[in-house]
This record gives C-alpha cells, structure tokens and sequence, in this order.
C-alpha cells in the first residue's frame, strides 16, 4: 500500500456554519464553524498527526495555520471507520475559504502520507448571491 494509494482512500467530508452570535459585523468579525469527517477507506489503520490550513478571506489575505493533531487530538482510525470533529475560525470578510492537509501515518508500516482536504467555502448567508 503506497503513500499515494493510502491518501486516496482517505474521505474528508466537510459541514459549515455560520454562527451569528458570536459575529460581530460591523467590527468585521465573521465566526464560522466546520465539522469534519475524516473516512478510512484503506484497508489499513491510519493515525492523523498534524494539520495545515491556508485559510483565506475575501480580501485575499491568506494565513496559514499548522500543529498537532486536531482540536487536542491524533486519532487513530480504523479501516472502514469515520472520526469527526467540529472547529472554527473568525474571518474579517463576510466570505472566505479553507484548504489544506492532513499528515498521517499507516499504523502497520509507519509510512507517512499527506491526506488533501478539499478547498471549502466559508460565508455568510446570502453573502453569495
């Protein structure tokens, strides 16, 4: 099992929200929340180890967001089973986007793969016409 095989059989499903009460408008301050689930489709143990984000604003102003594990955690997941979690980020524009990639390993051969997670729309309701 590659490196490359094992990252294409990894499934990242992403949900997000808006969350009004804790957006301030007219300070510029727009709080989204996104609950992710990571799906082993290997037939392998994976452990997740580190994320990086580029998290960009409808301005264009990208920052870049890197550590361990994700909201506390390194999970292992196992083949056929899902790990979700639900995190957030405060943008200074009504719209926005995420993308970025998981680090992970194989439990069997400690073989490390990068994991893509697809770009994602973050905005505001009817911000997007």
């Amino acid at each position: 099992m590659t490196a490359h095989n094992l990252a294409e059989q990894i499934d990242i499903n992403i949900k997000t929200a808006y969350l009004p009460e804790q957006s301030d408008p007219d300070a510029h301050r727009f709080v989204f929340s996104y609950q992710i689930t990571i799906t082993n489709h290997a037939p392998v143990t994976v452990q997740l180890l580190s994320r990086r984000w580029l998290i960009t604003d409808g301005n264009e102003q990208t920052q870049e967001v890197q550590g361990e594990g994700v909201v506390g955690e390194q999970p292992i997941i196992e083949p056929g089973r899902s790990y979700s979690y639900t995190s957030g980020t405060v943008l200074p524009t009504r719209v926005g986007s995420m993308q970025g990639h998981y680090k992970m390993h194989c439990l069997e051969n400690h073989e490390g793969f990068l994991a893509p997670i697809p770009a994602f729309t973050l905005a505001q309701p009817n911000a997007l016409h």
